[in-house]
């Protein structure tokens, strides 16, 4: 589903005008950014957490030159949703092979 579907899916929802449910979904995923870069994590209860996940430094290969690389250190950011929406995923959604 893209950012511009879940727009549609609200608006048929709760009856908004398009440009304010884009404002709103933009406003949204700006404040996420913005505490993340400022080094706050996002708790939003029964749905999950965005979370800065510390990567430490490693050894990689850089594969076109055939030569190693350290990778260093690096903070990224990472969802983790919370037990009910995972729980709810494992229930709903059929396993695909």
């Amino acid at each position: 589903m893209t950012k511009a579907e879940i727009i549609t899916e609200i608006i048929s929802e709760i009856g908004s005008e398009r440009i304010d449910t884009q404002r709103v979904i933009e406003s949204f995923m700006k404040k996420i950014k913005q505490s993340l870069t400022s080094g706050e994590n996002v708790y939003l209860r029964g749905f999950g957490s965005f979370i800065i996940k510390y990567r430490a430094k490693k050894l990689g290969r850089h594969i076109s030159k055939d030569k190693s690389i350290v990778i260093p250190a690096h903070n990224i950011p990472a969802f983790k949703p919370s037990k009910s929406f995972t729980d709810l995923v494992k229930k709903e959604v059929p396993i695909k092979k």
